[in-house]
């Protein structure tokens, strides 16, 4: 699974016009499913996002985690980030899982990022066109692989 997660002050997803999602202070997660990913990627990438020390403490400095700090989640599917471009101009999305594999892979995600929380997690719709708004705080942008496992 690769995610990019931002730091951000407030975002939303919206999808035909309709919010569908929308924090706060707290982390915007783009999450991309490849076909070998399984729970234990999952498992490992909630472990990180809750954990991850990336919100300023009374002295700003980055010792705080979206736990910490009560922050929220917003979770939107992304299978553009398995995007190869070793050939030519247009992307191939080979890499990518296929909705019956990422689906359920997805959900478990958030309902085990919810467990380690303690609360809902707000998300976009598995294959919906939608339209991301957000404030990226800092800006603080990360990008974790579960394959990479840095």
């Amino acid at each position: 699974m690769r995610l990019v997660i931002q730091r951000v002050s407030e975002a939303s997803v919206t999808i035909e016009g309709q919010i569908t999602g929308q924090i706060g202070t707290g982390l915007m997660i783009l999450a991309g499913i490849e076909h070998d990913d399984t729970v234990d990627d999952a498992a490992w990438l909630v472990q990180k996002v809750t954990q991850m020390r990336i919100f300023g403490d009374a002295e700003g400095k980055m010792n705080l985690s979206v736990k910490d700090i009560d922050g929220g989640l917003l979770v939107v599917s992304q299978f553009t980030l398995h995007a190869s471009t070793k050939k030519g101009n247009r992307p191939s999305f080979i890499r990518a899982a296929r909705p019956e594999i990422a689906i359920p892979l997805y959900e478990q995600f958030l309902l085990m990022l919810e467990t380690e929380l303690g609360k809902p997690v707000a998300r976009g719709v598995f294959g919906a066109d939608m339209k991301v708004a957000l404030i990226n705080d800092g800006p603080v942008t990360i990008c974790i692989d579960s394959r990479a496992k840095e």
